[in-house]
């Protein structure tokens, strides 16, 4: 679907919606990869569940469908692209998201590497039910921002990106947060479409305390 974000910019979205009931709505905050494949699963599986799940893509006012591989090169595109990103203008197209779903009920925001630091954000600067957080590598630098919702944070025990020093910075600025971290588990260890860095029992645990999250702030 098309969206339109308060300062007129056009976007693109993923939208997924239940076959049954509708429980509520989730807003679903990209990788550094874009809203690819793997995006796009995630938001079946919420939409499986019950709830109205939507991904905006962010990348829209670079490049309309731009999305990255999982190369070592495409890596190294991807992240020169979101660490130079505006993070008002992403806050802002995850809003267009999050209103284009409104009549869902209470919505929720998750989001995944980059989008797991924009996860924390929102629950910060904008108005959501809830907010989880997979394994957001800004989130010890963003950890002096007070969220306005429930957060819960995932984050893999070997997540390079987020070493146990990094973790303690956000743990001691927001000791009412939890943060679950998962023994053996990388960063990404989320997303099956990565064969290296998936990790099945880990992401299994996640998906479960991210939807008893879900069903006792959302619906």
């Amino acid at each position: 679907m098309r969206l339109q974000a308060r300062d007129g910019h056009e976007l693109d979205a993923y939208l997924a919606r239940p076959l049954s009931r509708v429980r509520g709505g989730i807003v679903i905050a990209q990788e550094m990869y874009g809203v690819n494949d793997y995006l796009r699963s995630v938001c079946d599986f919420y939409a499986a569940q019950g709830y109205v799940a939507i991904a905006p893509a962010l990348y829209d006012r670079k490049q309309r469908g731009l999305t990255y591989t999982y190369s070592k090169a495409d890596h190294d595109r991807a992240q020169q692209t979101y660490t130079a990103w505006n993070l008002d203008e992403a806050i802002a197209d995850l809003v267009a998201a999050r209103d284009a779903i409104a009549n869902a009920g209470k919505i929720a925001i998750i989001g995944f590497c980059w989008g797991g630091s924009l996860a924390w954000l929102s629950a910060c600067r904008s108005d959501y039910a809830c907010a989880i957080s997979y394994y957001g590598s800004m989130i010890p630098d963003l950890a002096g921002e007070q969220p306005r919702c429930p957060v819960i944070c995932h984050i893999g025990e070997r997540d390079t990106s987020l070493p146990a020093a990094r973790v303690a910075v956000f743990r001691a600025a927001q000791p009412s947060v939890p943060v679950f971290m998962y023994e053996g588990a990388p960063h990404g260890f989320d997303n099956e479409k990565r064969t290296e860095r998936y990790h099945p029992a880990a992401h299994r645990l996640a998906r479960e305390r991210t939807l008893e999250f879900l069903a006792k702030y959302v619906g």
